[in-house]
């Protein structure tokens, strides 16, 4: 038997070796590379590429249906009727279940999901097609497109475990804020490479634009401003890839608590940033897709009221701003291939 880790839960929550259910659903199963997203069944050139026997797999499923029941402990009887992906539940949490809609989740990196409608759409500008839901039985799948950010909390980290110039990862707001720009600093944290829109795994992080007046606030902030520069230039090809611009963002997750990434995020973007006042809308979403199979909640129903953060930056000031961050990123290009150049090794850097 082979699995995603809701299939591995699955079968031992309905009974394991005495008649688990060996299923997936439709996002968990789109995640294998196995799965043809446009069928959504399991591929047979993608298994045979990858020497998996098709008869290992699991059944794929819809992501809200009533499967089974809980078959042992004081929960027995009770049914279990969602499975989501990560991403994919915190799409749903958020409520983005029209076409243009799009959430971003800031933890460790960023992950942002655009509901693309029932036709998959496959990117020209770096973005992956992905399965965004599928909730019911009959009802037809939903697609997204998805855009990575490797490194966005792990700056915060990075600033305090490394460098030191926080205590705790809270202290970054209010240590940016002490300042009312970056001062011409640009940090590009490239730390194992860029991921969408430039899929550069030889970047490398670099800060820019220092001078002697350059302090800890300004990297603080400019590290700030890289997290929502990032999400810009992936919300930059979704856009072209949609031909849909977004008009508000909806925001998730452990970075959103931070008040003036908010702002600037609005600011960057140009549109409101939208943040639910429950954050953690991955495990919300879960529940709702659980909550649609087994009738206790519909498609009508908004579960959580929100804060709107409106931009204030004035578009020239934005627009150049962002020209400066292009040419940051351009700085931290292909810097460990010339780093490995065996025909520059050893000579001095001018």
């Amino acid at each position: 038997m082979f699995g995603t880790i809701d299939t591995w839960l699955m079968w031992n929550l309905t009974g394991g070796v005495n008649g688990g259910l060996h299923i997936t659903d439709v996002t968990n199963a789109s995640r294998t590379m196995l799965m043809n997203i446009n069928t959504l069944t399991w591929d047979p050139q993608l298994c045979k590429f990858f020497d998996v026997p098709m008869n290992i797999l699991p059944e794929i499923r819809s992501s809200s249906e009533i499967y089974s029941y809980m078959g042992q402990g004081s929960l027995k009887g009770v049914p279990i009727s969602g499975i989501l992906g990560d991403q994919q539940a915190a799409l749903v949490g958020q409520t983005c279940f029209k076409d243009g809609q799009a959430k971003n989740t800031y933890g460790t990196g960023c992950f942002l999901l655009y509901n693309t409608g029932s036709q998959p759409v496959i990117s020209e500008h770096g973005l992956l097609t992905t399965v965004a839901y599928k909730l019911g039985k009959t009802t037809p799948a939903v697609y997204a497109l998805e855009g990575s950010v490797a490194i966005a909390g792990a700056v915060v980290q990075w600033l305090k475990d490394n460098i030191g110039i926080i205590e705790k990862s809270a202290d970054i707001e209010k240590l940016a804020a002490s300042v009312q720009s970056t001062a011409g600093t640009y940090f590009v944290p490239a730390f194992s490479g860029l991921y969408a829109p430039y899929w550069q795994t030889d970047a490398r992080g670099v800060i820019c634009g220092l001078t002697q007046f350059t302090t800890k606030a300004h990297i603080a902030r400019a590290a700030l401003e890289a997290v929502c520069f990032q999400t810009k230039e992936i919300l930059d090809a979704m856009n072209q890839d949609s031909g849909i611009p977004l008009s508000s963002l909806q925001v998730d997750g452990g970075m959103t608590a931070n008040n003036l990434l908010m702002q600037l995020q609005a600011d960057i973007l140009a549109i409101p940033v939208v943040r639910p006042s429950m954050t953690e809308t991955t495990a919300l979403g879960a529940a709702m897709a659980a909550g649609m199979a087994v009738g206790v909640w519909s498609f009508d129903e908004k579960p959580i009221t929100t804060d709107t953060f409106m931009p204030v930056l004035p578009l020239a000031e934005r627009d150049q701003r962002f020209a400066k961050w292009k040419q940051a990123v351009q700085r931290s290009m292909h810097w460990e291939s010339y780093a490995n150049d065996e025909n520059i090794k050893g000579r001095p850097v001018v």
